[in-house]
């Protein structure tokens, strides 16, 4: 009842109202203009905004001109007129659905990365996608340039046979030369194939160059040899090893490699420097490496502007080992040394100059009865080894036990009584192996990764720190051995 006499009311006050007032009607201000008009505002707050408010005939065919369903319709159109243009975003940005599982692993197993089983860091290395006809075009004019620069065969590489890691030679050397500046550097398996040749080309270096100096200078602290090391490889000296090499054309192309500045001079250089000895480290082994540095590009360690400024050091009291005795050794005996068939280990000599014979000293200590034993457990020595002489092997862990022992004895402890720097020289060189090492873990395991992210991830893994929380996770910070500080009370 009340629903029917409210109805009935307001249809009466609608007839009075439509009585009294004739004139009045439901149309839009926009009404009283003629039909296909268009509103241009002379100064919009807003230039790309676009007002459009054109009533037609057709639109509201139909319909009297009063009605609430015209003045909806109107209102709508007014709407229409929204604000700027959205920019659509790069297509780069865009996310694109992903690959199916069948495309997916077409993909994967038609990638050279998956091609060598027997060779997995070298198929890490490998580009993600086969060569094309823009990659070969560039083998074929400029590889042989290449390879009579460093010296090597002019024989195409792929007619190598398949136990032979340098088959895939020609394809590296490609990849190297690709720096983020020239024009084949958009592709994306040639930018990521060249990306993690230098990440890995860069600890090559630094690793060959430490072992050198090591056992070149083996009285020697690290701080020098890393000025030496600092002159060779250096992003300041490397145009001029380059150029020394004669190739700066390959490098830059179109313009003359003098007359760049700095900026636009050295990153093509470093990178184009690392990743070449990347390829050349997965292919033919350090021993190459010294060659290409020494003979390819003349690097001199006894050149004036590679000595390290003089400062003072404690004499050395002890004696070294007899392969150092009185003589310097050449980048020839580094590259060519074997080790004979009853070394106690991989790298003898190497082992020799960070550990001297002199160390023996230390043996029979408290820390050699009380903590080598729990650290040794906790690191899984000694390892099962089958040797055809028990005494070898009972030489090894003594061997073993020792380097240890030199690596949890801190330096404050006898550094005035025996200033070998033999802590320093264990952490110069353990430093440099395990970057390489975490360096060839992240290639094999993310094969579709660029240099960079490597880079970051690398650098994230062995930050001091995390190095540190490592160490502390095993307990094994409560075996070094440091000289206590005295406290106030004593």
């Amino acid at each position: 009842m009340e629903l029917c006499s409210s109805s009935s009311s307001s249809s009466s006050l609608l007839r009075i109202c439509s009585s009294s007032a004739p004139e009045i009607s439901f149309s839009s201000s926009i009404s009283q203009f003629p039909s296909k008009t268009q509103l241009n505002l002379t100064k919009p707050r807003f230039q790309n905004l676009r007002i459009c408010a054109s009533v037609t005939a057709e639109t509201h065919q139909g319909l009297p001109r009063d009605s609430p369903q015209r003045l909806l319709k109107e209102l709508a159109q007014r709407k229409t007129a929204t604000g700027p243009k959205k920019k659509v975003p790069p297509k780069r940005f865009i996310l694109r659905p992903p690959l199916d599982d069948k495309k997916l692993a077409e993909r994967f197993l038609n990638s050279p990365q998956l091609s060598l089983k027997s060779f997995p860091l070298l198929s890490s290395c490998l580009p993600s996608s086969k060569l094309n006809n823009a990659d070969k075009t560039w083998i074929d004019e400029y590889l042989l340039e290449v390879k009579q620069a460093l010296g090597y065969s002019l024989e195409p590489s792929e007619s190598l046979g398949d136990d032979n890691p340098a088959k895939h030679f020609d394809t590296l050397l490609y990849l190297a030369f690709q720096h983020p500046s020239c024009d084949r550097a958009r592709a994306r398996h040639v930018k990521n194939g060249h990306s993690r040749l230098w990440f890995l080309g860069q600890y090559v270096l630094e690793l060959a160059l430490t072992e050198f100096f090591l056992q070149r200078y083996p009285r020697e602290s690290p701080g020098p040899m890393r000025e030496r090391v600092f002159a060779l490889i250096g992003k300041r000296y490397l145009p001029k090893w380059v150029k020394a090499a004669s190739l700066q054309n390959l490098i830059f192309p179109y313009d003359d490699m003098d007359k760049l500045i700095r900026k636009e001079r050295e990153p093509p250089v470093k990178s184009v420097f690392w990743a070449l000895f990347g390829a050349i480290y997965l292919c033919y082994g350090m021993p190459e490496v010294y060659r290409v540095l020494f003979e390819v590009f003349g690097m001199d360690p006894d050149a004036d502007e590679c000595q390290p400024r003089s400062r003072r050091q404690l004499e050395d009291v002890d004696y070294v080992s007899v392969e150092f005795e009185g003589k310097k050794l050449a980048w020839q005996d580094i590259a060519t040394y074997k080790p004979p068939e009853d070394a106690l280990f991989a790298h003898p000599r190497l082992f020799r100059a960070c550990v001297p014979p002199g160390m023996h000293r230390f043996r029979g200590n408290i820390w050699d009865f009380d903590s080598k034993p729990k650290v040794m457990q906790t690191l899984g020595y000694p390892l099962p080894m089958n040797d055809r002489i028990k005494e070898i092997t009972e030489a090894r862990n003594i061997e073993l036990g020792l380097g240890l022992q030199l690596c949890f004895l801190h330096p404050s402890k006898h550094k005035f009584e025996h200033p070998r720097f033999c802590f320093e020289r264990l952490e110069y060189v353990g430093q440099k192996i395990q970057d390489i090492a975490m360096a060839e873990r992240l290639l094999m395991k993310h094969l579709d990764a660029p240099g960079k992210w490597l880079q970051e991830k690398h650098r994230r893994l062995l930050m001091n720190k995390f190095c540190g929380r490592y160490l502390r996770e095993k307990r094994l910070h409560n075996f070094v051995s440091k000289t206590e500080v005295p406290t106030d009370t004593d």
